[in-house]
């Protein structure tokens, strides 16, 4: 399966597609083996909460260097946050709140947040699983995504 393909399916799960394919091709060759897409999902779409934690981690930790970076967390929250009019510059708000999420979740106060430090503030507060943006289906998506899916194997092999 392609980028191409994939995409069009997860349309209706999630807007972070290019997250999605690079956490789904974990061999990093481009294409989607059928190991890797089920594999995918079943994390994906029934996963556990540590499987969920790390499977947002890794989708957070944008360069893959085992950390969420104060840059990371900007780039991620600029992408995912309304932007207002105002006389304000957005980016300061921005970082405002980069400061006040480094605050709450890194635990041992190194400037970034490693597995362990985002893992324990999840635990503390589930609603931290997706602090720096969606990148889980919501559950009516997650539905109309298995409705689509899975209805007609013969279907699944035309798209």
């Amino acid at each position: 399966m392609n980028r191409k393909k994939l995409q069009k399916l997860t349309d209706s799960l999630t807007k972070n597609c290019k997250h999605l394919f690079r956490e789904f091709d974990k061999d990093n060759d481009g294409c989607i083996t059928v190991s890797e897409w089920v594999y995918g999902l079943s994390v994906f779409l029934r996963g556990t909460l540590e499987e969920k934690m790390k499977y947002c981690f890794d989708v957070f930790d944008l360069n893959g260097d085992g950390f969420i970076s104060k840059e990371e967390m900007f780039h991620m929250l600029k992408d995912s946050l309304l932007k207002q009019p105002s006389e304000e510059d957005p980016d300061e708000g921005i970082k405002d709140l980069v400061e006040i999420t480094l605050k709450k979740m890194d635990h041992d106060h190194d400037g970034k947040l490693s597995f362990t430090d985002y893992e324990q503030a999840v635990r503390e507060e589930t609603l931290l699983l997706e602090a720096f943006g969606p990148c889980l289906p919501d559950p009516k998506s997650q539905k109309e995504f298995e409705a689509q899916v899975f209805k007609d194997p013969n279907e699944f092999n035309e798209v």
